[in-house]
């Protein structure tokens, strides 16, 4: 696969509830995060979406709290009856995208003990 983020990517146990921002229909989508740097996200979800729709999303991470972010689809696969999809964040302020940095500085200092 070829990388396309700029920055570091980090696996994050966590899910993540998507609304539907540009006119479209008015639904909540809940997806399963496979993977996050502080300038997107990969995630698998069983409904199908489309490159370029843009949705609010509410990402709850490690510590439980909830990051309010506006993800742009950018990339969409089909695997095993699962669409798996790369979005980047349109809408984050600094300040949660370096909560992101954090758990990554966290994860990494982990396997390296």
């Amino acid at each position: 696969m070829d990388e396309r983020r700029k920055n570091k990517r980090t696996s994050m146990p966590s899910k993540l509830v998507i609304k539907r921002l540009d006119g479209g229909e008015d639904r909540q989508v809940s997806i399963e995060i496979t993977d996050v740097s502080k300038s997107g996200i990969g995630f698998e979800c069983k409904e199908q979406l489309q490159v370029g729709e843009v949705y609010e999303s509410f990402l709850t991470i490690w510590t439980k709290e909830v990051i309010h972010a506006i993800l742009r689809i950018v990339r969409i696969e089909l695997q095993n009856r699962t669409y798996s999809y790369g979005a980047v964040f349109v809408g984050m302020p600094d300040t949660e995208s370096a909560r992101i940095e954090v758990y990554q500085t966290i994860e990494d200092t982990k396997k390296n003990q």
